[in-house]
Parts: C-alpha cells; sequence; structure tokens
C-alpha cells in the first residue's frame, strides 16, 4: 500500500491540525488539534473522528499550543492506546495544559447545560474531561531535537526547531512505500516562528524532500521589518497611551510563550524607566504555569534582556489565581494592565473582562495575536459596535488596537524563504494552517519564487492524497463541514441580525412602528405548523 496522506483539520482553517498518514505497516498522526473558529468548525470538536482512533498506531506532536494538541484526550477517550512523541519542553507544557483544556471543556458545557435545561433541550457531554486528558497525559514521550526515532514500523522521525514557541518543532518524517523502494519523505512545518524573536533561534530543517506540509497563515501579508527593540518601542507606546486614557488595558493573550513575551518586554520597559508605572495582572491560572516552564527552561532561551533568576519576577507583576481573586479586578476602573487567555476571547477569563470593559471609552483592548474568522476577537477588530458575551449584549466603547508584531508566526516573505531553503521538493508542497485567502496568496509568491504552480495544493478538509504518485493524486473527498462555514456560518449571521435589529427597533420613533416592523419579520417567515 502506497503511503496516503489525509488533512483532517487545519486545511482551509488555522486550528485544528490534523493530518493523517496511512502506510503499508500501519497509521498515525501529525498533530490532533482543538478546533476554533465558527460556532459550525467548533462543533467538529464534539462529532466523531473521520477515523477509528484504535486503529491510530502513535501520534506525532508538533508542539503545545491547543489548537494542535487539544483534541489529543478526545483521542484517548475513544481508544487510542498509543505514544505521543513530542520535545521535553512540550511535554512539561502539556501536563497542565491538557488538564487545564478538559476543565473548561466541563465548565463550558455545564454552562451551556444550564441554559439547555432552560430552553427545554436534551444535555450536552463535554468533549473530554479532565481526568481523560490526566489519563492521556500517560503516553506523552519526550524526544530531542534532531534525534531519529522509529515510532513505529517503517516509519523514521525527526524532530527540528521551529521557532513558533517553547519546544515548538517541524518534523522530518520517512515513510516505507509499501513497495520495496526507497523511502518516502516529508516534512510537516508545524507553525514556523519569525525571524525576530526573543526566546528561539530562528527555525531550522533539512532541505530535499518528495513532500512539504507547510503553515500558511500570514501568507497573505507582511509585517512591518521591526527588531525586537523596535516592537518594545511600540508597546511603550500603546500601554502608555492606554494608561492615559484614563482607562483599564486588556490584553487577550495566548497563555504560552505570547504571555511570557509581554511580561519579559513589559519588565525591560519598567527597568529602564520607559512606561507608566503601573500594576500588571496575569488572570491566567494556566499562563502563571506556562510561565514557571520557561523558568524551567531558561538556559534554553534566547535574547533574554533580564537575567535569568529576575525573569517573569517584577513587583509590579501580580499572578490571579482564583475566581475571587479574577472577579475583584472588575473593581479596578483604571489604570490597570490585565493579560488573560484566551487570545482570540473565545473562552476563558478574558471575556468576563471585556463584559466589564467594553462598554468604557476609556478602556483600551489591545491585541497582539492572530484572530480566527467568526471569534470574538476578530469580531472587535472587524469593527462591531456592540457583541455578545455569555448571552448578553455589550457595547463596544473601548479602544480597538492592533499589534501586529508579536506574532509568533513567520509572515508571507519569511514563509516563502523557508521553503526555498527546504528545496527541492519533488512531488509536493502542501499549504495549510491557513484561511483560503492567506493560501492563495502564498502559492503565488512561491511560484513568483519559482516554485512550479501544479506542485502547490491547497487541501481543503479532510482531502487526501496517494503520496507515491508525483505529483499526488487527489482521492475521493467526504467533508463533514461545508467549506463556506469555515470562514463564517449562520449562526454569525444570526448574531449579526438579533444586533441590527434591537439597534432599528431602538431606533424606531414608537411602540406602533415597532410592532409593524416585527410583524413584517413574521410574515416572511413560514407558516409554524
Amino acid at each position: 500500500m502506497a503511503p496516503h496522506l489525509t488533512f483532517h483539520g487545519g486545511a482551509g482553517t488555522v486550528t485544528g491540525s490534523c493530518y493523517a498518514i496511512e502506510h503499508a505497516k500501519g497509521r498515525f498522526l501529525v498533530d490532533c488539534g482543538l478546533f476554533q473558529g465558527t460556532k459550525t468548525v467548533r462543533e467538529l470538536n464534539y462529532g466523531a473522528f473521520p477515523f477509528e482512533p484504535a486503529t491510530i498506531d502513535f501520534v506525532l506532536l508538533t508542539h503545545a499550543h491547543i489548537d494542535h494538541s487539544g483534541l489529543l484526550p478526545k483521542l484517548h477517550k475513544h481508544g487510542f492506546r498509543g505514544p505521543i512523541h513530542a520535545t521535553a519542553p512540550t511535554v512539561d507544557l502539556l501536563s497542565f495544559m491538557l488538564p487545564d483544556s478538559g476543565h473548561i471543556q466541563e465548565s463550558e458545557v455545564e454552562r451551556l447545560n444550564r441554559r439547555n435545561r432552560q430552553r427545554g433541550r436534551a444535555p450536552v457531554e463535554p468533549i473530554y474531561t479532565r481526568q481523560d486528558a490526566e489519563d492521556c497525559l500517560e503516553q506523552i514521550k519526550g524526544v530531542a531535537y534532531e534525534t531519529w526515532l522509529e515510532p513505529g514500523p517503517g516509519v523514521r522521525a525527526r524532530f527540528w526547531n521551529a521557532g513558533h514557541i517553547l519546544g515548538s518543532a517541524s518534523i522530518e518524517i520517512q515513510v516505507a512505500d509499501g513497495a520495496g523502494g526507497r523511502p518516502i519523505r516529508l516534512l510537516c512545518s508545524g507553525d514556523l516562528g519569525p525571524d525576530e524573536k526573543v526566546f528561539h533561534l530562528e527555525p531550522d530543517a533539512p532541505a530535499g524532500f518528495d513532500y512539504l506540509v507547510c503553515e500558511s497563515t500570514y501568507g497573505d501579508r507582511d509585517r512591518e521589518d521591526a527588531t525586537v527593540e523596535h516592537r518594545r518601542e511600540v508597546l511603550c507606546r500603546e500601554i502608555n497611551e492606554a494608561v492615559g486614557a484614563g482607562g483599564n488595558l486588556l490584553i487577550p493573550a495566548f497563555a504560552v510563550e505570547r504571555t511570557q513575551e509581554l511580561l519579559h518586554d513589559i519588565g525591560v520597559l519598567m527597568a529602564e524607566g520607559r512606561m507608566r508605572a503601573a500594576p500588571v495582572f496575569l488572570d491566567s491560572p494556566l499562563a502563571s504555569r506556562a510561565t514557571g516552564v520557561f523558568i524551567k527552561h531558561a538556559a534554553a532561551l534566547e535574547d533574554i534582556a533580564i537575567a535569568e533568576n529576575e525573569l517573569f519576577r517584577n513587583p509590579n507583576f501580580r499572578f490571579i489565581g482564583s475566581v475571587e481573586e479574577s472577579k475583584a479586578l472588575n473593581r479596578i476602573t483604571a489604570g490597570a494592565i490585565i493579560i488573560a487567555a484566551s487570545g482570540m476571547c473565545d473562552a476563558g477569563r478574558i471575556r468576563h473582562h471585556l463584559r466589564n470593559n467594553l462598554w468604557r471609552s476609556r478602556a483600551t483592548v489591545l491585541f497582539v495575536g492572530y484572530q480566527a474568522p467568526g471569534t470574538l476577537g476578530r469580531l472587535l477588530l472587524d469593527g462591531e459596535q456592540s457583541v455578545r458575551i455569555h448571552g448578553q449584549e455589550v457595547a463596544v466603547k473601548a479602544r480597538i488596537r492592533e499589534m501586529g508584531s508579536y506574532s509568533a508566526h513567520a509572515d508571507q516573505k519569511e514563509l516563502v524563504a523557508w521553503v526555498g531553503e527546504r528545496l527541492p521538493v519533488h512531488g509536493g508542497i502542501f499549504l495549510v494552517h491557513g484561511e483560503d485567502r492567506a493560501r492563495t496568496a502564498l502559492r503565488e509568491h512561491l511560484m513568483a519564487a519559482g516554485c512550479d504552480g501544479a506542485k502547490v495544493h491547497l487541501p481543503k478538509l479532510d482531502d487526501g492524497f496517494a503520496l507515491a504518485a508525483m505529483p499526488p493524486a487527489r482521492a475521493a473527498r467526504r467533508a463533514r463541514i461545508p467549506d463556506k462555514a469555515i470562514a463564517r456560518d449562520w449562526h454569525n449571521d444570526y448574531a449579526a441580525l438579533l444586533l441590527r435589529l434591537r439597534r432599528e427597533l431602538e431606533r424606531l420613533p414608537s411602540d406602533r412602528a415597532r410592532s409593524d416592523l416585527l410583524r413584517r419579520l413574521h410574515a416572511e417567515l413560514p407558516a409554524s405548523e
């Protein structure tokens, strides 16, 4: 049997990364991540896997971010018992990230089921529980960079620094072709870091492959060529302006890497007296524990501008643990810097702080990372005047700001350069982990740089390819959701309609006019049975 590659996530979207490789001697996965984005996309997390988990021999994991690792406990829950191979820092991060994710699944479902009971709907089960996640941890095995391992018959793999977050890796894979010929060689980029970044060296991996699977998150844009020092200057200006506006500054941030970069740079700015003194509240138990892992691995970090024994230890930093401490922050209306997860505002404590601050004109929300379509973060960046949080409508009066220079992803120019350094690629290049607009733009730039456009593929969700063929042969596809629902679905349209309807009803001059509008809307609906 010739090796077969199927994209069960991270295809047309930047989340849910999961690539299955089936070959003559078995089947394995590269990543198994949680879907984020529109409600239709998120519902994939609750549905059945498009494969039988018990048939998976092992998993090769690129890094700890939940959109790459977050469905591993579900995989375990439904019968997977093989090893999960990841770098040592990734193992340390997952030791609490996955249980925390299980706790979030339980909490979110508990809240949903309270509403379902009120609406007379059947209860739903969490994707997985904290216990499922803790059981899954027993399967995770640490591996060293640049060292070959044989995770299963007919397969060899080697991890290379991806420069994205602590422990991130691109994975070189050799798979027996099933016909006795030379193994098929492929490289999965994972998420690639930019050239200018604290903590990590630039991404690295060998050249000369049959197939290349490359992320494309920022395939349609080039960031400003900013040094780390320039980024600090911009952050300093944003913080000083936010504090000077007389309100709180909210920074939605991913718990791993982004939060630690912010704490590091704020610590540097404070030590140099360049920013206004302000209390910095890290309201994320997960981020606090991740910070401990960074301290543990501090000797391996690059470009630290603070002594190792002082890293993240600043008298102005306050690590918030309990729910009660988090709620107490609601009493602060000005002068605080609150960093909280999640980075896309889809869950976690940041949503409570947004609900408490968005309607305040003096407050500021600073985005420092990618916001997937359909997320609350993207809605705010797109200029929505009101949003719904925990079922409540909240007016958006706060200043909405964005910094792209904190991205942990390579931009278009860096992605093109990275691919160029991996050439030649004989069979094909698959662009994944990006919206279609970003993937299309990156494909065009790769062609302009000399790549054969016929070899650059944009797989859709659940697309499969036979790797023995050159170019790869596309298999019949059974997609789980419509392609168009990835970017925007009916749930987004429904929420937008409700908000528009409320604004229109408030604008009308009388109750009679409001009743007339509602009657016209009712008349457009089919008669109820």
